[in-house]
């Protein structure tokens, strides 16, 4: 570059461009910032019923930056029928608070904790059907009650981590007092999923309000795709969610908000696959259950009651038959892929799997290395620790082709924040589409792969999932999903 003439002016724009460059690297090492429309959230729960409650809400805390958190109420259960303990919010927050400044190194859209202390209340402190009718409002009910009213365009997921009842009494509320289309609008904008029914209000919710956006498995809770999350499984490691593992990478030497995390009692985190797929992983689609992602997999039909393990346990709520469609679970039937010492970097296991709790655990491995690195940004600045890829395409995530075409995937402009190398593994999520014949995509593990779809005598879907992962420790992993349309020639 050629020389300029030395001047004070030139200094200043050097001093500034050098600031500028050293700002850029130091927001290099951050997680990506959110994005600009965050999903709308409403947590209710059992807290203090057992401890997992209290697990999932420390991990929602590490989420706070991708999520906007609008209620935190303490509800009752069939397993507390008569007690709510906000005070256990309370006190993860405050643990959350300590460790606010090092967490805003990484993302600055962590909110403020006396602001997530605003969101939190007491719900209905009976049990059930028994607690809601007129006059029986809760400060938790007239919360949700408020933010179902306020005009925001965006859905309001309200994950159910204990009974439902204070969710009916808001629902029973705004029917008593709003007009007929303003509840109509109120619940075309709801979206719950509740893990299994918990109180007698889940069933009675489904059939007063045929409209309502419903994921649940219903009946006993060994029926249940939420288990996922913490069960052994038999043919594969599980090693990211024992005991030893979260003493090591979440609950000692890691902060106050780690020290916070309680030990197991019944079950790892039952309560955490209910907002799992609302974070934004390049993965999960809300608004389509039946795609899969880390929050399970569910298909919308009327499940029958003989399908529901009727004679599990369920805590005493007793299962109705259900009146109308639901979104329940679905079964995926899944290969893992497996590390190969020599040659292709990985290959396909040796064993499948399949059934419901498949749609959770299938992901884990990604899930619980996902919470170990966040649990690390609240005591170590981003030059310390690892931040997930960001995964960029060449070509849009929907595409139109005839059968018998050519496809082209390019992911080859993914980048690393903290500049480590990248993995690359596309596969296909038959599942979540329709087409039927198998859909070979060569040579998996290339960041570029050209691959021939199939002739089709009806039109169908195909989704190809890109899955991205870091060498970082731990190793952190995004997604695309590519939704082919494939019409006949």
């Amino acid at each position: 570059m050629p020389s300029r003439p030395f001047s004070l002016r030139t200094v200043g724009v050097r001093l500034a461009l050098l600031l500028t460059l050293g700002l850029s690297a130091l927001a290099a090492h951050a997680a990506p910032t959110a994005p600009a429309i965050k999903p709308r959230v409403f947590i209710l729960t059992d807290v203090e019923n057992e401890p997992d409650d209290t697990q999932s809400l420390v991990r929602l805390m590490l989420y706070a930056n991708e999520l906007d958190l609008r209620g935190l109420v303490a509800t009752t259960s069939v397993h507390m029928k008569t007690g709510v303990h906000p005070e256990s919010i309370r006190r993860v927050i405050e643990a959350y608070g300590q460790v606010l400044p090092r967490l805003r190194q990484h993302d600055r859209a962590y909110p403020d904790a006396q602001q997530l202390q605003s969101l939190v209340a007491a719900g209905q402190p009976g049990y059930g059907l028994q607690a809601i009718g007129e006059g029986r409002d809760s400060a938790g009910s007239a919360l949700l009650l408020r933010e179902l009213l306020r005009p925001d365009p965006r859905p309001l997921w309200v994950p159910v981590w204990g009974g439902a009842n204070t969710l009916a009494q808001a629902l029973h509320t705004l029917r008593r007092t709003q007009a007929p289309e303003a509840v109509a609008q109120a619940v075309k904008r709801l979206r719950v999923y509740t893990i299994s029914d918990q109180d007698d209000t889940g069933a009675w919710l489904r059939r007063e309000f045929p409209e309502l956006f419903y994921i649940v498995s219903p009946g006993g809770y060994a029926n249940a795709t939420w288990g996922g999350i913490n069960q052994a499984v038999e043919g594969i490691d599980n090693e990211v969610v024992s005991n030893a593992w979260l003493a090591r990478h979440i609950q000692q030497g890691h902060g106050p908000l780690g020290a916070r995390y309680p030990d197991v009692a019944y079950g790892m985190e039952g309560d955490t696959p209910s907002f799992l797929g609302l974070i934004p992983n390049g993965l999960n689609a809300p608004e389509h259950p039946d795609w899969g992602g880390w929050g399970g997999r569910y298909e919308r039909y009327i499940p029958r009651r003989e399908d529901t393990d009727p004679n599990g346990f369920t805590g005493g709520v007793p299962i109705e038959p259900e009146t109308r469609p639901i979104w329940s679970n679905a079964v995926d039937r899944y290969r893992p892929f497996v590390p190969a010492t020599h040659g292709r970097a990985v290959k396909p296991g040796e064993r499948e799997f399949s059934g419901f709790s498949v749609t959770v655990w299938r992901w884990r491995e990604a899930i619980q290395n996902d919470f170990a690195a966040r649990i690390r940004w609240t005591t170590h600045s981003p030059a310390e620790t690892n931040h997930p890829p960001v995964v960029r395409l060449a070509q849009p995530n929907e595409l139109s082709v005839r059968g018998g075409d050519w496809v082209t995937l390019d992911a080859s402009a993914s980048t690393d924040p903290d500049g480590d190398s990248l993995s690359f593994l596309w596969f296909v999520y038959p599942e979540a589409g329709s087409l039927k014949q198998p859909l070979n995509l060569g040579t998996e593990n290339l960041a570029r792969i050209r691959f021939q779809v199939p002739e089709v005598s009806a039109t169908a879907t195909a989704h190809v999932i890109l899955q991205v992962s870091d060498k970082g420790s731990p190793a952190l992993t995004r997604y695309q999903r590519v939704v082919l349309t494939i019409t006949p020639r």
